[in-house]
């Protein structure tokens, strides 16, 4: 049997966060930048039953989707090749491999909660607390978070119980 080289994350875990993460984080940065565009990923952010404008997003807006476009695929690398490199420096100091993860995983959860915050406080009222009218974009940038930060998190807390 093949030695596991990556203690710190085992299981499902290594799925969720080597795979299932960068994925989901990378694939913003494509739709932005690739198919199908900008204007399209902007119309998204809040839920709408409007078609998606034809005229061109004015240039400030353009910068800042471009952006957030480029943070998600930060989040999307730092997943994806830190945490290998974590795995492939240190295949024998899971001590080591847990304080690197913890690190990181501090810094994402921080950054999960103020996204949650910014995407769920940017909503318009009467869309805040109706999950059914939430569009795909919504549920990803608010469900699908928290299930993140809670995966992140509440493993580690349970350990602290102990």
């Amino acid at each position: 049997m093949a030695k596991d080289t990556f203690p710190a994350l085992p299981g499902f875990y290594r799925l969720l966060f080597l795979y299932l993460e960068p994925i989901s984080t990378i694939t913003p940065f494509v739709m932005v930048w690739v198919s199908p565009g900008s204007t399209w990923f902007h119309h998204q952010l809040i839920p709408s039953s409007g078609p998606v404008p034809t005229s061109a997003l004015e240039p400030r807006t353009l910068m800042a989707i471009w952006q957030l476009a480029n943070c998600y695929f930060l989040l999307g690398l730092i997943s994806s090749l830190v945490f290998r490199a974590v795995r492939d420096a240190l295949p024998d100091n899971p001590v080591a491999q847990e304080r690197i993860l913890g690190a990181s995983f501090l810094a994402l959860g921080i950054a999960d909660l103020t996204h949650i915050g910014a995407s769920f406080f940017g909503l318009p009222a009467d869309l805040q607390y109706d999950p059914a009218k939430w569009n795909s974009m919504t549920h990803g940038n608010i469900t699908v978070v928290i299930v993140l930060f809670l995966f992140r998190h509440v493993p580690e807390a349970l350990k602290m119980k102990r």
